[in-house]
């Protein structure tokens, strides 16, 4: 279905049920973007992943995960793997094509700004946040904010709707980050929906508070009024996820380390129906 899908979009597709002939595929055609399941015959999609990335060849292609699979444990796995996505069955095949399509435009054309909110992409942050390892001893903190529910109120009010609530959060936290700690601080997407602030460690908790007290009274009015307040009918509602990571919590030897600690102290929050902000306060321990 997929590569009929695409080829009708106007993609050069190829395409094997194997893990073995992907390998294989990949390394002699060098394709742009691997759609990647984790459910194969002969391998699962992990060793497939693991052995494109350590062929020098291979090892920058971009992969997206599709696949059933969604635990925890994977996920981190397939980050840890240097995936550009994880697409979860069943998935729109809409928002595949967007995806599909905003990774091929980073290759073809790269940039370090995030098509939607404008502000520095993963590359740009990976830049960022090695800097900030170089230089354990700068006084400087993390401020991670993730927005949560967005996969939720897409499938209500679709992309136009999400895009633009991703947006007005970005910009609420990078107005947020300019005001609190100036414009020296930095501000980027660590991945997808999250964000990172690099700032002064003095200026974390007051940076955290101003993004909650606008978040608090801003995502709900994202809603119509038949879904909002008392009259909310969805669980999964937009709201922001926050950690702290400062140079007291310890050292990272290396960003991957500091990058997992970042999505571990998203990830092990549950979802929260009644708050529509909570904050989280990350250590190194």
């Amino acid at each position: 279905m997929l590569d009929s899908y695409f080829v009708m979009q106007g993609y050069r597709v190829m395409a094997t049920g194997w893990g073995k002939d992907a390998i294989q595929l990949a390394d002699e055609s060098l394709p742009d973007l691997v759609l990647l399941d984790i459910l194969l015959p002969d391998m699962d999609g992990f060793e497939v992943c693991q052995r494109l990335r350590e062929s020098h060849k291979t090892r920058n292609i971009p992969i997206i995960f599709l696949t059933e699979r969604n635990q925890r444990q994977e996920r981190l796995l397939g980050l840890k793997m240097g995936v550009v996505d994880y697409i979860t069955k069943p998935f729109d095949l809409q928002e595949l094509r967007l995806r599909v399509r905003n990774v091929l435009n980073r290759v073809v054309n790269p940039s370090e700004a995030n098509a939607v909110t404008g502000l520095p992409d993963e590359v740009a942050t990976d830049a960022q946040l090695q800097m900030y390892l170089n230089d354990p001893y700068s006084g400087r903190g993390l401020l991670i904010v993730s927005l949560r529910g967005l996969n939720s109120f897409r499938e209500l009010y679709g992309f136009i709707a999400s895009d633009e609530v991703l947006r007005v959060v970005s910009l609420m936290v990078r107005n947020a980050v300019g005001e609190v700690a100036g414009h020296d601080a930095y501000c980027g997407h660590l991945f997808g929906q999250t964000f990172v602030a690099i700032v002064p460690n003095q200026t974390l908790d007051t940076l955290a508070d101003r993004i909650i007290e606008r978040a608090a009274s801003s995502l709900e009015y994202f809603y119509p009024g038949d879904n909002r307040g008392s009259k909310a009918y969805t669980d999964d509602r937009l709201r922001l996820l926050m950690g702290q990571i400062t140079d007291e919590d310890g050292f990272f030897n290396t960003l991957e380390a500091l990058k997992q600690r970042a999505i571990a102290c998203q990830l092990q929050v549950p979802p929260v129906v009644d708050e529509p902000v909570i904050r989280l306060l990350a250590s190194n321990e």
